[in-house]
């Protein structure tokens, strides 16, 4: 790793030389110095001063100085800053021009970007939230939805891996809205429909969330929110090279500690105890266990140790240009992206290489165009073991079994031919993944110069994705050992065992997909009569897709050398197999923006979307939305009674959206008649030349349900966005009541599944969901430098079930209607559990209670809900709660001084559950924590229950409260600290050199959830852990 790193050092700073040599040539004339401060009188690092009319800059270095070589002496200088108003100051022939720039705290004039546009904050009237890009960059995580979490109000960012290359976060806009599918529809530099996890992170501009009404100009893919992703794209000014690269390191946030040798031998024996057998170990084989004394015939293993590294690496290089002309903008960037796999002796890692391109023009005064091109390649390499399998071999691996014996040679085999140390690692062959993606955008924007405010657009985009996976799996060896047989030097006599298949086999899949996007837009934009101030866009949209699949699969291969399809056997074990499919929509859409001296604001926008998915007399749907706002501040009794507060306005939205992509059993309910045939066994004959053929025959598997249709979904919202103490205070608060219906779901009580039959699904569901969130931001700048931002911001939503057909019948507390959204709609009486009032400590408790049969003391003890005096299923309860958290918060810092800048973002959730279930006993081992808690006839004043084997006590084959824990935690989801190094550096033709080292879930407090990650929702620990990650890196502008 240690050559690569060498390797892509040395080509970044070969670039780097090689485009500073060819753009290190400054005009000849007048060098201006000078410095630039602020209000008082501070210096002002990283401001930009650009000659006007030219492309001629620079900008000020950590002490607010700056050197700038101009023709001649006249001509004027244009000096802006963020936070602050741009200045324009006539240069006269002066050598030395020391500018004071006046802040400008106020946000109102921000943009912020929505539907098909942009609109300023100030008349903004919908609920829309929004981060910048740089703040994304902060977190070494090469993911972008795991760097979101805690960052924007309202969205939810729930970590289901941290396997490189599967390490997305699951996003949710104000919760969870439907027991359908509730992903948000991302949008990226205009175009639905794509990716947001795998974008360069380095290349983002801004990232906003519609959450209301305004999202209704998406139509039938917006009634989950949406996610408007913004590129980077060129400035006005000379050509600036940013190089950037960093190393990091990553290792599991928490891994769960298991009992070692000598404690579960000895649960194993009190299991043998309470099943009336002889114990299988004596004490002094728990003895042995314990000392290491007899390594051959008692080990003491720690499965977590043999199988995962303690840091595993990664790195990132970056090279980006941006720069251009009055009539010619550019930005381009490269990327080249690392990560390395926990795994020893693996080939686990991610590969991920980066190029975009986006393009600017104008070709007349009126008329303008863009290019954008992006593409990255993605390289997966993965055991032959899927991670789920791994960590469930490493989460039930006995302790008491070796997984190398004392000699190096492997151990024998744990589970199902399989041992964790080997399967984990290249022995067993590879599953490699190899995704191309292109992605093209092409702008024209013409202003009629002849109707003031009129323009007319037109984009076409068409991205391309190409998937090859490869999985060779080939045999392996495992050693056992029958615990006596030694050599004639006392040595243990091993015996090999080949596992997996006798020979090589080999799996491939082809996926080709495509999608185009076209569509035209004409925007009007006047102010009449001076306050009345109208915005209007309508358009129209097609898009277009398709995606082919193949699939080959051969065994019998004469050599593990020869992994190729051709070399497989071609009278066995031989399987081929493909699809395809294509999709269409088309869209016609608009919006109208009015509003009078900025005061009183309305907006109303609208979709008529057509969906591929349904059939043709009920394709088309009509999605509006209308919101309100004024601006009460602009009122002069404000101004005369309330200055204090800045700006106050008062906002309220209702809209209609759907979703289109309505799933049953994760199945997409296509009206599509092809989608419902099959091809079956040969057995209709035709006639070719006067003989008979057998050919396949093709039915049909099923009749499409003509009366399938969208979900709908009733977003209402009431909000306040205002500024205070002189507009360094901003607030903003959103409640919000979403109604969803015709959710496509089957009908229960008409034939309740105890008969075994059903109804076809159908669009009878409804679901609601309630809650609020907010934000609150405080940012100023002292006299002596020091600039602080300080900031909170959370979101709360609480689902229900408002009707879906439920089974009559049953007691109130069992009820799901008007109760959160199950955990696994498709599962809900998961959901019912026994409540756990504590352990039985004797046999006189047993007695003086009711009690599931056959209870003992140690067992737990089960509510007698309904007081009938037994336990049975009708004790159970339905749990209120799911594994998406309820309460999501983020407190946020950032602190500038001189050349030093620090940041930090702590995240907390609150309002989730998991059920803890692990896989324990004869079949695998037990959590330290249940050792250390467990009741025995010597310890019956215990908090845990007694010694289990697998599920057969019923408080461990019933689901019950005991198991289930809260999730609540805190966690310090970044930290960086920066340094940019002084004006020395610009002696060497560097504009600005900065160091930096942060962490990405570098703390975690989880007060009732010690053992595993409370963000993953797997809680016996069978699957990838997250990850911890420590990084350091450099950047460097030229």
């Amino acid at each position: 790793m240690q050559i690569c790193l060498r390797k892509k050092l040395k080509f970044i700073l070969t670039l780097q030389l090689v485009l500073f040599a060819a753009l290190g040539l400054q005009a000849q004339g007048l060098t201006i110095k000078g410095k630039v401060t602020g209000d008082g009188g501070e210096s002002l690092p990283g401001v930009t001063i650009l000659l006007k009319g030219t492309t001629t800059g620079t900008v000020t270095d950590v002490e607010g100085n700056y050197q700038l070589a101009v023709p001649n002496g006249n001509g004027t200088l244009i000096v802006s800053f963020i936070g602050y108003q741009n200045k324009e100051v006539a240069i006269n022939n002066q050598a030395v021009i020391n500018v004071a720039l006046s802040s400008d705290t106020k946000t109102l004039q921000e943009v912020v970007v929505v539907g098909y546009g942009t609109q300023k904050k100030e008349t903004l009237t919908g609920s829309v939230t929004a981060v910048k890009g740089e703040e994304v960059t902060k977190s070494p995580s090469l993911n972008v939805t795991n760097n979101l979490a805690g960052r924007l109000p309202g969205l939810t960012a729930v970590a289901a891996s941290g396997e490189p290359g599967n390490d997305a976060s699951r996003l949710r806009i104000r919760g969870l809205n439907s027991f359908g599918k509730s992903d948000p529809l991302i949008v990226v530099d205009g175009v639905p429909g794509r990716s947001l996890e795998r974008i360069d992170p380095n290349t983002i501009e801004n990232i906003s969330v519609l959450k209301d009404a305004s999202a209704a100009i998406y139509g039938a893919q917006a009634a989950n929110g949406v996610i408007l992703v913004t590129t980077k794209r060129g400035k006005v000014g000379k050509p600036t090279i940013t190089a950037s690269f960093n190393q990091g390191f990553g290792r599991p946030t928490r891994l769960p500690e298991m009992a070692d040798a000598a404690g579960y031998a000895t649960m194993l024996t009190e299991i043998d105890q309470y099943a009336g057998n002889p114990p299988r170990f004596s004490p002094d084989d728990i003895q042995k266990f314990r000392d290491g004394s007899d390594p051959w015939g008692h080990p003491n293993t720690d499965w977590f140790k043999e199988v995962l590294k303690p840091w595993s690496g990664q790195n990132q290089a970056n090279v980006s240009v941006s720069g251009g002309s009055e009539t010619m903008k550019y930005f381009v960037s490269l990327t080249s992206r690392e990560q390395q796999g926990y795994y020893y002796n693996s080939g686990a890692k991610y590969n991920q290489y980066d190029l975009r391109s986006n393009v600017d023009g104008n070709i007349t005064k009126n008329i303008s165009f863009g290019v954008d091109l992006a593409g990255w390649m993605e390289d997966r390499n993965y055991p032959t073991r899927s991670a789920g399998s791994i960590f469930r071999m490493v989460m039930r691996g006995k302790p008491n079994l070796p997984a190398y014996w004392p000699d190096g040679t492997p151990g024998p085999d744990i589970e199902y031919g399989d041992n964790p140390v080997v399967v984990s690692t290249k022995a067993t062959g590879y599953d490699r993944d190899k995704r191309y993606v292109a992605n093209t955008n092409f702008k024209l924007n013409v202003n009629i110069p002849w109707v003031k405010g009129l323009s007319v657009s037109g984009n076409a985009a068409i991205d391309k994705n190409f998937r090859f996976q490869k999985t060779w799996q080939t045999p392996w060896y495992l050693y056992s050992w029958d615990g006596q047989t030694r050599d004639t030097n006392g040595q243990p006599v091993l015996i090999k065992g080949k596992k997996g298949f006798d020979s090589p086999a080999l799996t491939e899949r082809m996926e080709d997909d495509y999608r185009i996007l076209l569509n035209g837009l004409i925007k009007y934009d006047r102010t009449f009569l001076t306050d009345h101030n109208v915005n209007l866009l309508v358009g129209i949209e097609k898009i277009t897709g398709g995606l082919d699949r193949f699939d080959a699969y051969r065994r019998n291969f004469v050599s593990t050398a020869l992994d190729q399809m051709f070399a497989g056997a071609t009278d066995q074990y031989l399987t081929n197999g493909g699809s395809g499919s294509a999709n269409a929509r088309l869209n016609y859409f608009g919006r109208v923006n009015y509003n009078f001296k900025n005061k009183y604001l309305a907006e109303f926008v609208w979709r008529y979307q057509g969906s591929y998915i349904f059939e043709k007399a009920t394709r088309f749907g009509f999605f509006p939305g209308v919101s309100l706002g004024y601006n009460i501040s602009e009122e002069d009794f404000w101004k005369n009674n309330l200055s204090f507060i800045n700006y106050f306005k008062l906002r309220a939205s209702w809209g209609k959206t759907g979703w289109d992509e309505v799933y049953f059993n994760n199945v997409l309910q296509e009206y599509a008649f092809l989608s419902t045939y099959s091809l079956g066994a040969a057995g209709n004959a035709f006639v070719n030349n006067g003989g008979a053929t057998l050919s396949p025959t093709l039915y049909e598997t099923g009749v499409p349900n003509a009366n399938t249709t969208w979900e709908k979904a009733i977003q209402r919202n009431v909000g306040i966005d205002a500024e205070f103490l002189n507009n360094h205070l901003v607030v903003t608060a959103d409640y919000f009541d979403n109604l969803r219906s015709d959710i496509l779901w089957r009908r229960s009580a008409s034939i309740p599944t105890s008969t075994g039959m059903s109804l076809p699904p159908e669009n009878i569901g409804k679901s609601g969901n309630r809650g609020f969130d907010f934000s609150v931001t405080y940012n100023n700048r002292t006299e002596n430098e020091l600039t602080y931002e300080v900031g909170i911001n959370a979101g709360y939503a609480k689902n229900r079930i408002v009707f879906w057909d439920e089974t009559p019948g049953r007691p109130e507390y069992q009820l799901t209607t008007g109760r959160p959204i199950p955990t696994d709609p498709y599962a809900p009486d998961n959901d019912l559990y026994y409540q756990a009032m504590g352990i039985f400590k004797d046999q006189a408790a047993v007695d003086a209670y009711p009690h599931w049969p056959g209870a003992r003391p140690g067992d737990i003890i089960f509510k007698d809900v309904n007081e009938d005096g037994k336990i049975d299923a009708n004790d159970r309860v339905r749990n209120n709660k799911s594994n998406i958290p309820r309460l999501t918060a983020g407190l946020t810092a950032r602190l500038g001084y001189k050349g030093f800048d620090f940041s930090a973002l702590i995240q907390s959730a609150t309002g989730a559950v998991n059920y803890i279930s692990t896989e324990s006993g004869e079949i695998g081992n037990f959590l330290q924590s249940f050792y250390e808690n467990r009741w025995t006839p010597d310890n019956i004043n215990a908090s845990g229950p007694r010694t289990f084997n697998r599920s057969n006590e019923y408080w461990v084959g019933n689901r019950n409260t005991y198991w289930l824990h809260k999730t609540d935690y805190i966690r310090l989801k970044n930290i960086e600290l920066g340094y940019s190094l002084p004006q020395i550096t610009q002696k060497w033709g560097i504009q600005k050199l900065r160091v930096y080292v942060n962490a990405f879930n570098l703390l975690t407090y989880s007060p009732d959830y010690k053992d595993f990650d409370p963000e993953l929702s797997s809680g016996s620990g069978q699957g990838y852990p997250l990850q911890k990650i420590v990084n350091g890196g450099i950047s460097v502008t030229f």
